[in-house]
């Protein structure tokens, strides 16, 4: 596929410091580093693009509308830091934990490629050229599944975490910046 490419970025753990189904602005802290990689993502030509399980909507924790809610003003700083996000996509189903209508296998849900390939069709994003950079094992997998070209994982210093099949892991977002391409 020809097209732009993708920086895909998973939410908790990756944009915000993952305090376990963060749903409220005063639970959200930024991660360290993340506008500056977002900046130079679009600066190299990249759609910046959310790609994130929300299991907590599934088990009940909050609503679909809590999320787009919290989601909305995530945007709005992404935005006023100069690297506005094109698109966000999540998974509000977990196959043991859901509740009702939310308790279902879905090939949205990471370690499944869903959100990704949605993404590409959507968006005309060229997987090959793309980043993407995620917390846990189950990012990457979903990344390599889909076909994106750089999958990493982020695990800060101290964390001794490593997935299987990632392209490296990456202490900080910052360290992501060297591994985009200028693509234009």
């Amino acid at each position: 596929m020809s097209g732009r490419p993708a920086l895909f970025l998973d939410r908790d753990g990756v944009i915000n410091e993952d305090y376990a189904y963060v749903c409220r602005r005063e639970d959200f802290v930024f991660v360290d580093g993340i506008f500056e990689l977002g900046r130079t993502a679009r600066e190299r030509g990249y759609l910046l693009v959310v790609v994130t399980n929300q299991a907590g909507i599934g088990r009940g924790y909050y609503t679909e509308a809590d999320f787009w809610a919290l989601t909305d003003w995530m945007l709005e700083v992404f935005a006023a830091e100069g690297c506005p996000i094109d698109a966000v996509y999540f998974c509000p189903y977990h196959p043991e934990h859901g509740q009702g209508e939310y308790k279902k296998a879905a090939s949205c849900r990471k370690p499944q490629p869903g959100m990704i390939k949605q993404a590409a069709r959507e968006h005309g994003i060229d997987l090959t050229r793309s980043v993407l950079v995620g917390d846990r094992e189950s990012d990457v997998e979903a990344g390599r599944a889909a076909g994106v070209g750089c999958n990493l994982l982020l695990a800060p210093a101290g964390d001794c975490r490593t997935a299987v099949g990632a392209t490296a892991v990456v202490q900080n977002p910052v360290q992501v910046c060297s591994y985009l391409k200028d693509w234009s």
